[in-house]
């Protein structure tokens, strides 16, 4: 490889950085905050424990950069609804995973949560309809989490007799319209 062909520092900083915080997901949705270590995660993105800290500076700060949910606006409330019924039925990706994991147990997922949950509410509510946009939008938002947690980390019984479809059907009736 000739000097023109070899990534340059920035690129090749950037690519560590990627695969630090994607395997801190992995690391934290596997083993929770408390028990994923900075040294597991160097192991995994096949770097020195100490780049792990250059870039993050301490573990917690490394949590919340792996945690980091992006938002979006709502513009089709029933279409997206039903996307995200379909998501939580199909399985999380490792930041969500690992915030709900640990968001009762660390306090930075519990603010990340908090947070991520809130934004959530205010968009669906702004997009909503009707009388009590934001009561039914925090009910929706809850029932979402109480859906994700039931089948993903309960892996309640009822999830394996019903099919998925009759799931994401109900589920997303229940979550748009005026009626709730």
């Amino acid at each position: 490889m000739t000097t023109a062909e070899k990534p340059s520092r920035a690129a090749q900083r950037a690519a560590s950085a990627r695969r630090i915080l994607d395997a801190a997901r992995e690391e934290f949705a596997a083993h929770g905050y408390d028990k994923a270590t900075i040294r597991a995660i160097a192991s995994r993105a096949g770097v020195d424990p100490a780049l792990v800290m250059q870039h993050h500076g301490s573990k917690a700060a490394l949590f919340r950069s792996a945690v980091q949910l992006t938002g979006r606006t709502v513009d089709d409330v029933d279409a997206h609804l039903r996307e995200v019924v379909d998501a939580r039925l199909d399985g999380l990706p490792p930041e969500l995973h690992a915030l709900v994991r640990s968001m009762l147990t660390v306090p930075e997922a519990s603010e990340s949560m908090r947070a991520y949950l809130d934004e959530r509410v205010v968009n669906l509510a702004g997009a909503l309809q009707g009388p009590d946009a934001e009561a039914r939008a925090a009910l929706a938002v809850c029932a979402l989490l109480g859906l994700t947690i039931g089948k993903h980390f309960l892996h309640l019984d009822v999830f394996d007799r019903i099919p998925e479809a009759d799931v994401a059907r109900v589920a997303g009736a229940r979550l748009s319209g005026p009626g709730g």
